[in-house]
């Protein structure tokens, strides 16, 4: 399933050039420090209180967020991610992508129960149901169905949900 993102064309020069027109510098700059408090903090509580609190992301009870794991910085509002889930080390969650020609944004849902294991990317506007597990090092470039087990870049699905 194709990913559900919003594009955005830009003119001129590609679309990184044009970041401050689509997000404002100083929220950017508070988010990035956030993030890298968040990334380092030992404690899940703190963690999950600075994303809920200052990038007003869904984050559901019991979540753990491991250390090392970049939220997007420019749109962190745009993810959710339900309760008890576990997002291993060094994760990136992206709800933003910026291209040469256009830039896009998509909501980024990952549901409950749902384990993500470490170094994964998760491209913007994935949705990853109730009870997936994501093997260490996939790319997240589509839709993950609730049970499925998947990996790989590119990703696939490696046993089917229940």
């Amino acid at each position: 399933m194709k990913r559900k993102t919003e594009r955005y064309p830009v003119e001129a020069a590609n679309s990184l050039w044009q970041i401050y027109k689509t997000v404002p510098f100083w929220k950017v700059v508070k988010n990035f420090i956030v993030i890298q408090i968040a990334r380092y903090t030992p404690f899940i509580g703190v963690k999950n209180w600075l994303y809920r609190t200052f990038l007003r992301m869904k984050v559901g009870d019991e979540t753990a967020v491991a250390l090392m794991v970049m939220m997007d910085v420019m749109f962190p509002e745009r993810i959710q991610i339900g309760r008890n889930s576990i997002i291993g080390y060094n994760t990136t969650i992206l709800a933003h992508e910026y291209l040469i020609k256009e830039y896009r944004l998509g909501d980024v849902i990952i549901g409950d129960e749902v384990m993500i294991g470490a170094n994964t990317t998760i491209l913007p506007g994935v949705t990853i149901g109730d009870g997936a597990i994501v093997s260490a090092g996939t790319l997240v470039h589509r839709d993950v169905p609730a049970g499925a087990f998947v990996g790989g870049n590119p990703m696939r699905v490696i046993r089917a949900g229940v």
